[in-house]
């Protein structure tokens, strides 16, 4: 048969493929707590989230009672810590108090969805009924959210989109008018939730649980209908399975033939992934990380590289708002053994496995995940380009003064591995380092770099030599530790700054150390913007010039490549 009749035949009789998704967790329903029909007698706790300005729009809900309902008392609290962090301390207090709680704001990809989960938490284990505040823009995360905390009929309402930068009145006629999601008045909405009963308890959600989480094994293989090559790419197109560009469709031969690259059993589970926090955790088994990696591009010898990738759990689809992306660094025998560049280019469209490791990467995350579709799966306001291959690379250890990443984070020389970074908002670079005001040059690229993606060097061979000649730094840890103490910032500009109110001073007002004393720093003081063990130090690239890039990323997991062979 020639290739065209082979490819008439196959049009004709269709092709069969594997589902490339991953297994939705158990969800059970849970009970709200009893409610009573007015709030007379009952405190109303207005729960900042602290995140950018949602305690502004509480203040006017605050207002809105004193006006209309000047007999109800309203308290003002804040959670301890960020957002994202439970506060039993508080949740106690409320209870005690024969408290309700209106919770807000959520107004951004990850704080939406930590509100949502406080008010489930109020509800279902402090017996304290509550109402959950956002803006429009998150109301479909949410519902994912309460659904996938048990809660679905959870009350939370919703405001316009922003709130950060309005003004007092703005915020004001933002409480005294309609729910733009729901319809009604904002107001009645809140007092319906916290006086009127939530629906029952939601029995198991459909669909999810397919695979016990933690037996160790998950799923049955899944194959989708037969059908003709072009209907197949439509589909993957129609269903969000692909990053929009041309995939090698997952057949069953394809896929056999990628788990020979690994002795671990396909229904093996490999890890557990979400796009952010609260929004639920999907399984996924060795079978379902090939089928992705097939869909990539990918050869067989680089499965055991994409399974440990996997199995790091940290998601290269993160729905965070700020559009961060995830980086790759390879190091040990392995980059060898399958051909990935750590020379010329390497950050670069130039090497087969660079490429479509990373592009397997983000093809798992999004489709094991449980999708990563803006607007109901992905919340990043702009996007980011280093998503398409998640800036996956080797580490040139050959033409490195220091030792390699993965040895100074405790692993073997001969050890293979996969470090996975976070961050990729914020890139500055230098060429080379000037006799005279290389420091101050240095200090400046440091300033320009996202507070809470902590700055990682990838240097050049050329420029990692030029550091050792020019400051001495033979010992990589020296380095760090310079740079640690090189980038300040005065104090009064670094607390000011928007990341830093919303993710680093709440630690500091709840006594972490040392942000707490530094919080006390005088303004002109000069105080440290990132900690030491987030500075990170990669050497990449073939050494045709000196230059060099701090991009805004810290190392969040390291795992072993050579345990998934």
């Amino acid at each position: 048969m020639t290739s065209a009749a082979a490819t008439e035949d196959r049009q004709r009789t269709g092709v069969v493929v594997h589902d490339p998704t991953g297994t939705p967790p158990s969800v059970r329903g849970r009970s709200p707590a009893e409610r009573t029909a007015t709030l007379d007698g009952r405190p109303v706790f207005l729960v900042d989230s602290r995140f950018d300005d949602s305690v502004e729009l509480l203040r006017q809900i605050g207002t809105w009672f004193e006006e209309q309902m000047p007999a109800v008392r309203t308290t003002m609290v804040q959670l301890t810590g960020t957002y994202a962090t439970d506060d039993p301390q508080l949740w106690t207090r409320i209870a005690a108090e024969g408290g309700v709680a209106i919770l807000g704001v959520g107004h951004c990809s990850t704080c939406a969805p930590a509100v949502t989960t406080h008010a489930i938490t109020l509800e279902t284990r402090y017996g304290v009924p509550a109402v959950a505040v956002h803006t429009e823009t998150f109301h479909r995360v949410v519902g994912s959210v309460a659904r996938m905390g048990g809660l679905a009929e959870l009350t939370q309402v919703f405001v316009p989109q922003p709130v950060m930068g309005r003004s007092a009145a703005q915020l004001r006629e933002y409480v005294h008018g309609d729910d733009p999601v729901r319809g009604g008045p904002v107001m009645r909405r809140i007092l319906d939730g916290l006086t009127s009963a939530t629906g029952p308890a939601i029995g198991p959600v459909a669909g999810a649980g397919a695979g016990a989480v933690g037996s160790g094994r998950s799923g049955t293989r899944r194959l989708l209908p037969a059908d003709s090559e072009d209907r197949l790419h439509e589909l993957f197109l129609e269903r969000s399975w692909t990053d929009m560009l041309p995939i090698v469709l997952p057949t069953e031969r394809r896929v056999a033939e990628m788990l020979r690259g690994t002795s671990r059993d396909p229904g093996e589970v490999v890890g557990r992934m979400q796009p952010t926090a609260n929004r639920g955790a999907w399984i996924y088994t060795v079978e379902n990380v090939a089928v992705n990696a097939v869909m990539a591009g990918a050869r067989p010898e680089y499965l055991p590289v994409i399974l440990a990738l996997a199995a790091g759990g940290h998601s290269a689809r993160s729905s965070s708002s700020s559009s961060a992306s995830a980086m790759v660094v390879v190091n040990g025998p392995v980059r060898e053994e399958i051909g990935m560049n750590s020379g010329i280019g390497a950050m670069g469209p130039y090497n087969h496995a660079n490429a479509t490791i990373g592009r397997a990467f983000g093809l798992a995350s999004q489709n094991l995940q449980g999708g990563s579709v803006p607007g109901e799966t992905y919340m990043g306001s702009q996007g980011n380009g280093l998503t398409y291959n998640n800036v996956t690379f080797a580490e040139n250890e050959e033409r490195s003064p220091w030792e390699p990443l993965h040895v100074q984070r405790g692993h073997h020389p001969r050890e293979s591995t996969v470090t996975v970074f976070q961050g990729g908002r914020s890139t500055t670079f230098g060429l080379g380092l000037r006799e005279e005001h290389w420091r101050e040059h240095v200090q400046d690229m440091l300033r320009g770099t996202d507070v809470v993606g902590a700055p990682t060097l990838l240097l050049d061979p050329l420029a990692a030599a030029q550091f050792v000649e020019r400051g001495g730094f033979t010992d990589k840890a020296a380095l760090i530790s310079w740079i640690h103490r090189t980038a300040t910032m005065r104090a009064d500009r670094y607390w000011d700054l928007q990341l830093v109110r919303n993710y680093i001073q709440p630690r500091a007002t709840s006594g972490e150390e040392p942000l707490a004393t530094r919080l006390r720093a005088a303004p002109e003081e000069e105080i440290p913007m990132f900690a030491e063990r987030d500075v990170g130090v990669v050497v990449v690239g073939g050494g045709t010039n000196g230059y060099w890039q701090i991009i805004g990323s810290r190392p969040v997991v390291t795992v072993s490549i050579d345990e998934w062979r």
